[in-house]
């Protein structure tokens, strides 16, 4: 006979499906450390532990996942997502720059090599607990909403795929098996990308039917709801109506948008921006992971924090981005009449910029960050200069300082991460509705039009930007839309996507990973640009990554390689 068994840790049950034959002897024994398919089945609590537990992976690679296993995205992790763009460079590379300098391969694609693998291992085991869910003892209202969260896992997997790799294949409520015969070409036939997303869209519809609209009672904070299955069609079909996908409409993205605006339940956080990433949950949270003592993610502060107090660096935020934040007037620095101090460069600018970026002079635990030389105790000059910043900055935006830096193991790690907040919503309903009717227009059943919606977020407590002006044409709009996600959602894990989807990565990645040398002078300080990381590169097949050439060969070579990777 064959028997199956979820492997199980606490509430937390796996995905590993192990089939063995077994006769009945003394050898028949089930393992203490797995539970079989059918205690699974029958036993509503051990399958309910397995459904939450889809919300994450397991370890792919190396430094993922340090304290805990990894979410739907690498997070919180020692190397950001954010240092594979114009945003930071991760400063002990940790194979990141690789992807940094064009040179990721189907072999070798550094830290970016664990999606395929882990989006189809989590689409089997949504599809496992699919396939078992009709027969869990439970009421039929609690089993329609483990379907809808089971739907929205799946379909958030095969969005990962989607704009990562284009289009894929489609498993519909295919359970393979191990000793499966795997030459069956369905297994590895790729979709197109309107396929993909037809797809994806149509699981997203079924599952905020079925999904409850508020976190209470059994359904806690970090469960799918209503407004997470919204949210994340928002974001697909935003991306399907970008140049690079082409496989969508901006209408049907603005209405997505507008969809997540209508519940009427989210508000822009006014309790500062700096605090929106420090607190757990906020009135603009959609979907978000939380963490706790015993269940910590990667320390942050040690991570990231500047070389004087023990810090490792981390994720150091490029001359690229910091140039970016315009004035606190609304202008740019490059604008003759913006105010901005070459000599005092730091000064009134965008509020969010402090909060996000630590630089020369920035007040942290109770002293003023020192990146200038001679001398600076968070420059080359200062303690373990191994850790200092290679740009001359470091990240504040999620750090909390009364974490500690110092061994601050079991006593750190805490902070939310957020998949899904209003400000993206708006911020996408912006470039949607733009697109389609133009920045001033409000589209029929909308709340906002274009430009109000940006003016919302400029305007937030903590934020107080003014209104955007010079500001009256489609493409000047489109270009302050982009601005503002640049700078609102910065570190979020959006930048990689975003100058893909909108076809400018091979500008932006092309452009050199700059930084700053500050030298400290009698009067005052210098600031010259350097560059941070060099060999920075962006080709055309870039704009996808490569499948790695694992998964090719395991499929005999029916699975189709993107363009530009096969040589």
């Amino acid at each position: 006979m064959k028997i199956r068994y979820i492997k199980y840790w606490g509430a937390l049950v796996s995905a590993t499906l192990l089939f063995s034959a077994c006769k009945k002897d003394y050898l028949d024994i089930q393992p203490t450390d797995r539970i079989a398919t059918s205690a699974l089945q029958s036993d509503s609590t051990v399958f309910e532990a397995y459904v939450t537990n889809r919300y994450i992976g397991t370890q792919l690679t190396n430094k993922e996942g340090d304290g805990t296993p990894p979410g739907f995205g690498r997070g919180f992790e020692y190397a950001m997502w954010s240092s594979l763009t114009d945003e930071s460079i991760y400063n002990n590379d940790d194979d990141t720059w690789l992807i940094q300098r064009g040179q990721l391969s189907p072999d070798n694609l550094g830290i970016a090599n664990v999606f395929w693998g882990r989006g189809y291992r989590g689409i089997r085991e949504c599809n496992f607990a699919l396939s078992l869910l009709p027969n869990v003892p439970m009421s039929a209202l609690h089993r329609n909403r483990i379907e809808g969260e089971l739907k929205f896992v799946r379909a958030f997997r095969y969005f990962d795929l989607i704009r990562n790799y284009g289009g894929i294949v489609l498993m519909g409520d295919r359970v393979t098996q191990l000793g499966e015969n795997f030459q069956d070409p369905a297994l590895f036939k790729r979709s197109t990308i309107k396929e993909s997303i037809d797809y994806v869209t149509a699981q997203l519809d079924d599952a905020s039917a079925k999904l409850p609209l508020n976190n209470d009672g059994t359904w806690i904070n970090g469960r799918a709801t209503k407004g997470a299955a919204l949210a994340l069609k928002s974001r697909l079909l935003l991306y399907a109506a970008s140049p690079l996908y082409a496989a969508g409409t901006w209408e049907a993205a603005a209405n997505a948008a507008q969809a997540v605006i209508g519940l009427n339940k989210y508000n822009l956080y006014s309790g500062g921006y700096g605090n929106m990433f420090l607190v757990n949950e906020t009135s603009e949270t959609i979907f978000a992971r939380y963490y706790t003592r015993d269940a910590g993610h990667v320390h942050l502060e040690i991570a990231n924090g500047p070389n004087g107090y023990g810090g490792w660096a981390g994720n150091s935020p490029l001359q690229n981005l910091v140039d970016d934040y315009e004035m606190s007037n609304g202008k740019a620095i490059t604008d003759p009449t913006s105010g901005f101090n070459a000599n005092d460069p730091y000064a009134n600018r965008d509020p969010r910029f402090a909060a996000t970026i630590f630089y020369n002079g920035a007040q942290y635990r109770g002293r003023a960050i020192e990146t200038f030389i001679p001398g600076g105790r968070d420059s080359r000059d200062g303690s373990e200069n191994w850790n200092t910043s290679k740009t001359g900055y470091y990240l504040k935006k999620f750090i909390n300082e009364t974490y500690p830096i110092q061994n601050p193991w079991g006593n750190a790690g805490f902070q939310t991460w957020t998949y899904f907040r209003l400000s993206e919503i708006l911020l996408n309903f912006a470039e949607a509705a733009n697109e389609a009717y133009g920045p001033d227009v409000v589209p029929p059943g909308a709340t906002y039009s274009a430009r109000t919606a940006v003016n919302a977020i400029r305007a937030r407590a903590g934020v107080n930007m003014p209104a955007l002006a010079n500001v009256s044409s489609k493409d000047q709009m489109r270009d302050a839309i982009r601005h503002e996600r640049r700078i609102e959602l910065a570190f979020e894990e959006h930048r990689f996507y975003d100058v893909r989807r909108w076809r400018i990565a091979d500008v932006t990645e092309n452009k050199p990973a700059m930084g700053v040398t500050i030298t400290k002078t009698g009067t005052g300080f210098t600031f010259a640009p350097k560059v941070a990381l060099d060999g920075r590169n962006f080709q055309t097949r870039h704009y996808w990554l490569p499948i790695p050439r694992a998964e090719i060969q395991a499929s005999s070579n029916q699975l189709q390689q993107n363009s530009g990777y096969n040589n």
